[in-house]
């Protein structure tokens, strides 16, 4: 009903894509996995190797779905050709409520212009979204580990939270990655009285210019 919304939401709108045969190269990746707890769970303090290449020492279990979305992100910009936008959607951090809203995602962008893109994309769709803050050289530092590359989750949680946990997932892009980057936190969005409310297929048809969705 609401940690899946991320995924849903890029699904959907990939499946309308498809179904309007709009003129698009486009590629969905979906990071689908059981969070459930076992023997093999993540525990606190575990290093992780990830598909970037980095190390991540585990200090918070809760922050598992930037896992997931890290590998996601570091095999799309290895492996898709002529990759020049690059988008990820997920219910990420509570904190975005506090930083943009219910309404209203939080967009992380890497370039003034993907950011203005997106913001417009929002208000023609109705899924809105708000710029958060980015400033990677101030955020990054939360990250700090003795033991490998970064720690999945911040030392200070009243450092701009949902955008440490967007510049933790921009981390693990393939260096070759010359392309554009937006972040979309939408958990606030996402959900509605206990149930999912849709959001996410609007945008991403507004993103790629379908008919009824243009900016």
């Amino acid at each position: 009903k609401h940690d899946c919304g991320g995924s849903a939401g890029v699904l959907g709108g990939f499946q309308a894509a498809v179904q309007l045969g709009l003129p698009k190269k486009i590629t969905l990746v979906l990071g689908i996995a059981e969070n459930a707890i076992g023997p093999k769970a993540v525990r606190n303090d575990d290093i992780l190797d990830m598909y970037s290449g980095k190390t991540v020492e585990i200090n918070n279990t809760d922050a598992e779905g930037r896992l997931v979305l890290a590998d996601c992100v570091a095999h799309a910009t290895k492996h898709i050709d002529g990759l020049d936008v690059l988008l990820d959607m997920a219910t990420l951090t509570g904190a975005q409520l506090i930083c943009t809203g219910k309404k209203h995602a939080g967009i992380l962008a890497n370039t003034e212009a993907i950011e203005k893109r997106i913001f417009d994309c929002g208000l023609s769709s109705g899924d809105l979204v708000y710029p958060m803050l980015y400033c990677p050289e101030l955020l990054k530092p939360e990250f700090a580990s003795k033991v490998a590359d970064m720690k999945n989750s911040v030392k200070d949680r009243g450092n701009a939270q949902s955008s440490c946990a967007g510049h933790f997932i921009e981390s693990h892009l393939d260096p070759s990655y010359e392309g554009e980057f937006v972040h979309v936190d939408m958990a606030g969005p996402d959900t509605k009285n206990e149930m999912a409310t849709g959001y996410g297929p609007p945008l991403i048809l507004s993103l790629l210019g379908a008919p009824g969705f243009e900016p």
